[in-house]
């Protein structure tokens, strides 16, 4: 079994030494950064912006792989583009003209993402499959951290994981909310390749380097 990338939530650290906790997550051998971007109006919270990102991208140079749970992304897409982000992920269910949206990431330099909450069927990524680079699954309903993981969302990882394979796509699927040691390597194992933890790094007892080597060693 491959070993799976490892995206930190910087939603989870703490933002008096936001700083340090990047550095920390970097030294420990994460892949890259997942920045949840909340609106108050898609998902039922507000989180941060593009002055954000704009801030890490001067300190770190882990990718700054950018979730856009915000209604209406395309106006924002060149803003979290200018600010650093190295990819952007829209929901499905948030961007009135899909195909348009992701043509525009494309055109700004960024790597396309695309993301499906738990009760969005796998068929609707059919029409956008082979414009993507990454397919993030949420394993909980977007909106806060410390979610539990739901269940119900393994057979779809494992449903996107075998369309990837028959159209020989080289995307990555990505899994997010509720990972932790005892659910990683269940997702792992049904087709995931990149993991998104946020209270599983950054809130564990056990530290920052040893959480992110569990989520590793346990896939």
């Amino acid at each position: 079994m491959v070993e799976p990338k490892i995206a930190p939530s910087i939603l989870a650290a703490d933002f008096t030494r936001l700083g340090d906790q990047v550095e920390a997550v970097a030294q420990a051998g994460a892949d890259r950064l997942h920045m949840d971007i909340m609106d108050g109006q898609f998902v039922p919270n507000i989180s941060f912006g593009p002055l954000v990102l704009q801030a890490l991208s001067k300190v770190t140079r882990l990718p700054l792989e950018t979730h856009l749970m915000i209604e209406k992304p395309d106006r924002y897409l060149e803003d979290f583009a200018k600010a650093g982000a190295s990819s952007l992920i829209v929901h499905t269910e948030g961007a009135n003209h899909l195909h348009r949206t992701l043509d525009r990431i494309r055109s700004l330099g960024l790597k396309v993402g695309v993301a499906i909450n738990p009760a969005t069927p796998a068929t609707i990524l059919d029409p956008i499959l082979d414009m993507v680079d990454l397919v993030l699954v949420m394993t909980v309903n977007p909106g806060f951290g410390g979610q539990k993981f739901l269940e119900r969302t393994l057979p779809k990882i494992t449903e996107i994981r075998n369309r990837i394979e028959k159209l020989q796509l080289n995307i990555e699927l990505e899994v997010d909310g509720g990972i932790d040691p005892v659910s990683a390597p269940r997702v792992v194992a049904a087709g995931a390749t990149v993991l998104v933890a946020g209270s599983a790094v950054f809130g564990s007892p056990h530290g920052i380097q040893k959480a992110i080597n569990m989520l590793k060693s346990n896939s």
